[in-house]
C-alpha cells in the first residue's frame, strides 16, 4: 500500500527520503526546510523540488509549519537533533500524532530527551512513532530487538559512532596521532568542522539512551544526563600502541542495559567483533537464551539512514 509522506527536513537524511520514497511505493505530499515548504497533495516532484532547494535554497513558497498540516499519512521528522526540549522535533512529532497520523522521526533528540513524552502522545493516538533511523542508520537494530522482544535482551553494547571509529582505527593501524587522524577525518568529510558532538561521546550516548528506553519497556526513562560518557580526544597515540603488543586494540563502546547507559574508550581484542574499522557501526545484543547476536553495517549517511527511515515507513502500511 503506497502511503503519503511528508518530510521535515532537507539535510542529507531528508534529501534522501525524497529521492528514494518513490522506490519503496510511497508518496511525497510535503516537503519543508526551515525557512519554507513545497506542498502537492497529488505528489511532488522530488527532482524538482531538491532542484529548487540546490539553485534557491528553498524548497518552495509556503511557510515550513504549513507542511504540517498538509495530507499526509506519515510525518519524517528529519531535522537536525537538539538536546534538552528536543524542539522542534518534539513538536513536529507531536503534531503529526495528535491529528492521529503517524510519525517517524530519523531525529534522536525527541527518543533520546523526551521519549516519556513521545510514547504518552502515541498511547492517545490512533497513529503510531517509529524510529529505527535514530540507532545505527541502516543498522536494523530496534526492528530486531521487536523482533525478538525487549523483554528477552538484557544488554545492546558496541560501536555506534563511525567518526570516532575512524579515528581510532586510524590512529591504531597507522600509528597516528589524535589531531592528525582528526584532520584527515575533516578533509574527508567523515568529521565535521566541529567534531565534539562525535568525539566527546555525545552522539553515541544518545543511541545508546535510545536503546535503554527501548529496552526498560518504559519502567525507566533514560536521558543524555543519566548517561556516563567520555570521549577520545585525550587517548595518545602510545596507548593504542600498548595494547597492541597485547593483542587488543581501543574502540568507543557504549553500554546499554534497563539499567544503565555508559559510553567510553575501552580495550577490545584487536580481532574481535567490537573492533571494527573505518566508519562501520556494530551492535551486539545479549540475550536471555540464543546467545549473543551481532548486527552491522553502515551506521550513517543520507541514503542509507534513509533506508530505515523507510523501512519504518512501510511497516506502517
Amino acid at each position: 500500500m503506497s502511503l503519503n509522506v511528508a518530510v521535515v527536513g532537507a539535510g542529507a537524511v531528508g534529501r534522501s527520503v525524497v529521492e528514494l520514497a518513490g522506490e519503496y511505493g510511497h508518496t511525497v505530499t510535503a516537503v519543508a526546510d526551515s525557512s519554507s515548504a513545497a506542498i502537492d497533495p497529488a505528489g511532488l516532484d522530488p527532482e524538482a523540488v531538491l532542484d529548487r532547494k540546490d539553485r534557491e535554497g528553498a524548497v518552495g513558497t509556503a511557510a515550513p509549519e504549513d507542511a504540517l498540516a498538509a495530507e499526509y499519512d506519515v510525518l519524517v521528522e528529519a531535522t537536525p537533533t537538539t538536546l534538552g526540549d528536543a524542539e522542534p522535533g518534539f513538536s513536529h512529532a507531536r503534531a503529526a500524532l495528535e491529528s492521529d497520523r503517524h510519525a517517524v522521526l530519523a531525529n534522536k533528540g525527541p527518543v533520546a530527551e523526551r521519549y516519556g513524552d513521545l510514547m504518552a502522545l502515541e498511547r492517545e493516538s490512533e497513529g503510531s512513532v517509529l524510529f529505527e533511523a535514530t540507532v545505527g542508520g541502516a543498522i536494523p537494530v530496534l526492528s530486531t530487538i521487536a523482533d525478538f522482544g525487549a523483554d528477552h535482551i538484557t544488554a545492546a553494547r558496541g560501536v555506534l559512532n563511525g567518526t570516532a571509529n575512524f579515528i581510532l582505527s586510524r590512529m591504531a593501524a597507522e600509528g597516528l596521532g589524535y589531531e592528525h587522524v582528526l584532520s584527515e577525518a575533516q578533509d574527508l568529510g567523515v568529521a565535521e568542522a566541529d567534531p565534539a558532538f562525535d568525539v566527546e561521546g555525545t552522539d553515541a550516548a544518545l543511541k545508546f539512551v535510545i536503546l535503554a528506553n527501548v529496552l526498560s519497556q518504559g519502567d525507566d526513562e533514560y536521558r543524555l544526563d543519566d548517561a556516563d560518557v567520555e570521549g577520545i580526544k585525550d587517548i595518545p597515540g602510545s596507548a593504542l600502541d600498548l595494547a597492541a603488543e597485547d593483542g587488543r586494540t581501543v574502540r568507543l563502546i557504549g553500554e546499554a542495559t534497563p539499567e544503565r547507559v555508559r559510553v567510553g574508550p575501552r580495550l577490545v581484542p584487536q580481532h574481535g567483533a567490537l573492533a571494527m574499522t573505518g566508519t562501520r557501526n556494530i551492535v551486539q545484543l545479549e540475550t536471555e537464551h540464543a546467545g549473543q547476536l551481532n548486527v552491522s553495517g553502515r551506521g550513517a549517511g543520507g541514503p542509507e539512514t534513509a533506508t530505515a527511515v523507510l523501512s519504518d515507513v512501510s511497516r506502517l502500511e
